[in-house]
Formats: structure tokens, sequence, C-alpha cells
């Protein structure tokens, strides 16, 4: 297949395929929009069932990096970078360098940070062959914590800003005492968002494919454990899909229970129309772009003189700015992502290149 004639193809700039056989390194690098800056988004590393599978997901994340930095009102635009193969069995100090250098061959074109299957520390071993890394310094963190360059804490708590926006709109809700949510990945950021959620209240349901990261948020959080088969089904108020992407399709949309979908999950849209979809069922949407801002609002920080109190200042914006999204929707009868890509396309396609 063509990439330019590919179903996720949305005018990229650039796009690039990079093999290391000594290594063992495929990775592919996909440039959406660089309007209002360099092309800043995470490196992925996940085994990929096919090439085309890998694509698909780097094309559509790097368009979601686009409308995602748009719309936290940054400087950036929308880059994504995928390497094939399983990080638990596959990485190597000499694949992630294998790496840095192909970063560093696109010339700042694109700046790659932490993302599923990769880690800080992998990161800074990219960086010992390329600048164009982030989130790799060591610092005080937008909670006052120190911090390693990890934008999960601040992803998580963008979330749980986000969440409990969606709750207050839908439920009515200005606290989440009781509350019920049904968390898909515990993860670096399923988890602190898990814990977030139990801090307040919330009652908790989890899976994960990893089973100690399921334990772990059992023992400590006192979630319980279930399916993945039976997460997304649950009675619960909210589902909070924190793993991979396309999660909302034809299937699982005719099965939610839940009244507000609000998850840090990339592009748990399978297709545009399910969107319109969860409308029909009178299920509240918050935009995965939109509320899982936080790590790239931190990262961004990092980049351009970090201060702590800056950065907690503006994650917390994405509550506000969710409330209007809801808002404009319910008022003009519109799904909630048609309205978050209005918004976007807005502040990206204004600016000259």
């Amino acid at each position: 297949m063509s990439v330019f004639s590919h179903p996720e193809f949305d005018n990229h700039q650039h796009l690039s395929f990079f093999s290391d056989p000594e290594t063992g390194l495929r990775a592919i690098v996909a440039v959406h929009n660089t309007n209002r800056g360099p092309a800043l988004g995470g490196c992925r590393m996940y085994p990929y069932a096919s090439d085309e599978e890998a694509l698909r997901d780097v094309l559509r994340l790097s368009k979601g990096m686009t409308y995602k930095s748009a719309l936290a009102n940054l400087d950036l635009g929308g880059g994504k970078s995928v390497i094939i193969g399983d990080p638990r069995a596959h990485k190597s100090e000499a694949l992630l360098e294998a790496m840095g250098r192909f970063l560093e061959q696109l010339g700042g074109l694109y700046i790659a940070a932490e993302d599923s299957g990769t880690s800080v520390a992998d990161l800074q071993v990219m960086g010992r062959q390329t600048r164009n890394v982030a989130g790799v310094a060591a610092r005080l963190g937008f909670d006052g914590q120190p911090s390693n360059g990890d934008p999960s804490p601040a992803t998580a708590y963008g979330t749980f800003v986000g969440l409990k926006a969606a709750v207050a709109h839908k439920l009515g809700r200005s606290d989440l005492e009781g509350l019920t949510v049904a968390v898909q990945g515990i993860g670096n950021v399923g988890y602190r968002l898990a814990r977030h959620l139990s801090e307040a209240g919330a009652k908790l349901w989890v899976h994960d494919v990893h089973g100690e990261s399921v334990e772990r948020a059992v023992d400590e959080l006192g979630a319980t454990a279930v399916s993945g088969d039976e997460i997304l089904k649950l009675d619960v108020d909210v589902v909070a899909p924190c793993a991979l992407g396309a999660v909302l399709n034809d299937d699982s949309i005719g099965q939610l229970q839940a009244k507000v979908v609000a998850g840090a999950a990339n592009n748990q849209l399978a297709l545009a129309r399910h969107d319109e979809a969860l409308v029909e069922r009178g299920i509240l949407y918050a935009p995965d772009f939109v509320i899982n801002a936080g790590g790239i609002i931190d990262v961004c920080y990092e980049r351009n003189g970090h201060d702590a109190a800056t950065v907690r200042e503006h994650v917390e914006t994405i509550g506000d700015t969710l409330s209007e999204i809801f808002a404009r929707s319910e008022h003009g009868r519109q799904p909630t992502g048609v309205i978050a890509n209005r918004l976007a396309e807005e502040r990206f396609m204004g600016v000259a290149r």
C-alpha cells in the first residue's frame, strides 16, 4: 500500500523508515505538522503484529500530537516514532544508540520523548547519539518532588483533572467519593491515575496484560482485578482506557455501561465515526488528545525553562479546556471530538510554517 493513499495519512510532512541489521532495530518516524514548532512526541516500542500495524500507529499518533500540543497552547508540532519489537526481549543499549543516530539524522525536525515500551533511561541512552530527545533531565517535578524527567506523573495528573471535569459535567458531581471507575491498563500512567482516584475516594476495577501491575494495584490501592474481556463492560460510572488505542469500536461501544469515558490512552476511537456512536449511547467522551496532554506540557517546560508551579498550573487548564469542549458540544449538538478537532485546527493551521 502506498503511504500517500494510506487511510491514516493526513498530509504528514515527513515519514522515514530506519533499519539497523546489526542491532535488529526497525523503526518509523512520522512528523505530522510543524507549523507551531518542532515536532515532539513519544518513542514507542511494541511488538507489532505487522509492519502495516506499526505504520498505522505512528501515523495516527503523530497526528494526535499535533492536535494535543495545539489544544495545550504549546509552541510545538506533532510527531511520533515507533520501534518494532518486544521491549522486554529485544531492547538493548546498542539498539537504543542506533535509534539515537537515526534521530540525529533528522536534524531536529523531530524530538523524541518517553512512551509505552520506553523509559527515561532509554531516552538517555539515545541521547548519547543525539540532542533530539526530551524529558531526560533530572529536576524538580511538577508535583514538587524530585523527577528524572519522566512525564508520566504529569500525564496522570492531567488525566485525573480532566476526568473530574467530565464527571462534573455528565454526572453533576464535584467530588469522587464512591465513584466507580474501570481502569484499563495499569502502567506508568494508569497506575498513577488509579492512585489519584483512590485517594479521592473512588472505587477501582483494573486490568493489565502484565499480572504484576494488576497485583500492585490490588495490594496498594484496594482495586478489584478483572479480565481484559470484562474491563470495558462493567457497570461503572467511568471507563478510563490507559493502554493502547482503538479500544472504542463498534463492538465495545455497544457493550459500555459507563456514562463517561475519560482515560490517558492515545487514539481511543477506532474510527472517527465512533465519536458520534458514543453520543448516540449517551456517553460523554473526553477526547484523548486533550485529557492526556499533561506529559507534553511537562516536557515542553523542561526544554524551555522548568518551573514546577507553572507546569502544575498549566496542566490544570486541561479541565477548563475540556469543560469548554463539553459545553460547546452540548450547545452545538456535535460530538466532543469534532469540537476539539475544530479548536485545534484553528490553532495550528492558522500559523505560517
